[in-house]
């Protein structure tokens, strides 16, 4: 293959320049996977595609989504919820039959979305806001009717962010609520940290920095030893320790029930978002 269809057959386009688009786009071209050049974006506000030009040289980009899609086999919806019937209504008649549709927004299930765009050939994938640094988790599920090449390179493409896992659909709104919303979660815990370590006496600077690098090296360590949180958590812990005070106070103030509802309501926002996009 050569040629415009050779062109064609390797071009990106992103309905949606927002942050999550940004971190996807320069994953893809970073990896050499694909070349700045194959990728178009569209997004009618001018602070994000300034932002996704400075984060990926050389990105072209459309007047319309519908011209951004025209040319792509690879069509990538970023957009909110609630602005994805109206981007799937302008991008459906320029779609190539060829062209698979992957969607990043929540709770958009396979089925409204094919029906939105007008073609069987769509993905769904939930993404997170660590693939901006190349250390994000995402989870993907395909409708059947997508071909076995296609889903390769999508997985391909993902994994130039962080980590992939596929996933039953029914899974998916769960999946929203824990790794798609869990940086937001795993930030305040970062934050109530740092706030401790003031109170305790620590300079603001210092401890957050200590906060950050104890939280980034505890996941290092769960992810590298494959050790249960649990056995870790039992290896800091001491009879009459520290730790052991420390977390008797989180047990008391409710912290592990308190994240696990977070999840749960969540996951029933996500719920929520599907049944109202388009």
């Amino acid at each position: 293959m050569s040629g415009p269809e050779a062109a064609a057959s390797r071009a990106i386009a992103f309905i949606g320049g927002g942050r999550m688009a940004q971190a996807l786009a320069a994953g893809f071209s970073g990896s050499g996977l694909v070349e700045a050049g194959d990728i178009t974006a569209f997004d009618p506000a001018a602070d994000a595609r300034e932002r996704l030009a400075a984060r990926v040289p050389g990105v072209r980009f459309a007047a319309t989504g519908a011209a951004a899609a025209a040319a792509a086999r690879l069509v990538v919806l970023a957009v909110k919820p609630q602005q994805a019937a109206a981007a799937c209504a302008e991008i459906a008649p320029t779609l190539a039959t060829d062209a698979t549709l992957v969607s990043i927004v929540a709770g958009l299930p396979l089925g409204r979305l094919a029906a939105l765009a007008g073609t069987p050939r769509v993905v769904r994938v939930m993404p997170n806001t660590p693939s901006l640094v190349g250390r994000g988790v995402s989870v993907v599920c395909a409708a059947p009717e997508v071909p076995e090449a296609d889903r390769r390179r999508v997985r391909g493409l993902l994994e130039s962010v962080g980590h992939v896992h596929e996933a039953d659909e029914s899974l998916m709104d769960a999946v929203t609520g824990l790794s798609g919303s869990g940086p937001g979660f795993l930030a305040l815990v970062v934050e109530a940290l740092a706030a401790g370590g003031e109170r305790a006496g620590l300079p603001a600077d210092l401890a957050l920095a200590l906060a950050v690098e104890t939280f980034a090296g505890t996941g290092a360590l769960l992810e590298e030893t494959r050790e249960s949180p649990a056995a870790i958590r039992g290896q800091v812990t001491s009879p009459g320790g520290t730790t052991l005070a420390g977390l008797a106070v989180l047990e008391a103030r409710g912290l592990r029930a308190a994240l696990a509802d977070a999840v749960v309501a969540a996951t029933d926002r996500a719920r929520e978002l599907g049944r109202s996009a388009g």
